[in-house]
């Protein structure tokens, strides 16, 4: 059973749409105790990284999602900011991510190119490395995109996909069990349902 992550931030309801239409088994997770079943989880996330962080640590799951991802090793994708907060520590404010990945996150430079707008918002191509079963049977790959910050992994094995914005940036991240993109599957057509479904059978 794939559980969504309810605390209070992301398109729960949109994920679980998805899943419903695909005709996988879906929940949403909004204590612990739902959280023990999971057998795959989605870790939406919108807004900033210190707001995020906090409605996490106070929604009551924090540390059974700690124990699910690095003790059980059940696969877990985040969203957007979901998958930011995977890493250690974020510019966007002082709070200590989850690290689960060996990476920071950075803001992009608006003063490196004045014809380039932030927020990074719309559509975008993205490029992935490998041959990940997350973008298995996704051609030409493009998603929607409504970001300031990126993810900055230092291991560069654990970059799965890369955009250009601002230059060449990590748009989809692994490390084992755990898998990130900066973009919105939910938002994104059949390019994200494929990338939604692909999870599912990871």
């Amino acid at each position: 059973m794939i559980k969504i992550i309810d605390y209070g931030l992301g398109n729960i309801h949109a994920f679980a749409n998805t899943y419903k239409k695909l005709n996988i088994p879906c929940s949403i997770a909004s204590t612990a105790n739902d959280l023990e079943t999971a057998s795959k989880i989605i870790l939406p996330g919108v807004g900033s990284f210190d707001y995020a962080m906090d409605k996490l640590n106070n929604s009551g799951m924090r540390n059974c999602l700690d124990e699910q991802v690095t003790v059980r090793k059940k696969p877990v994708l985040g969203i957007c900011v979901g998958m930011q907060m995977m890493a250690s520590n974020s510019d966007e404010g002082t709070a200590q991510g989850l690290g689960w990945i060996d990476a920071s996150v950075k803001k992009f430079d608006a003063n490196s190119n004045s014809s380039m707008l932030l927020p990074h918002m719309g559509w975008n191509d993205i490029t992935p490395i490998g041959n990940s079963d997350l973008f298995s049977e996704i051609e030409s790959p493009k998603f929607y995109f409504l970001h300031s910050y990126y993810f900055c992994p230092n291991r560069p094995d654990d970059t799965l996909a890369t955009t250009e914005y601002f230059g060449k940036f990590t748009s989809a991240v692994s490390s084992n069990n755990i898998y990130g993109v900066q973009f919105h599957p939910e938002k994104s057509h059949h390019w994200g349902t494929q990338l939604l479904k692909n999870f599912a059978e990871i």
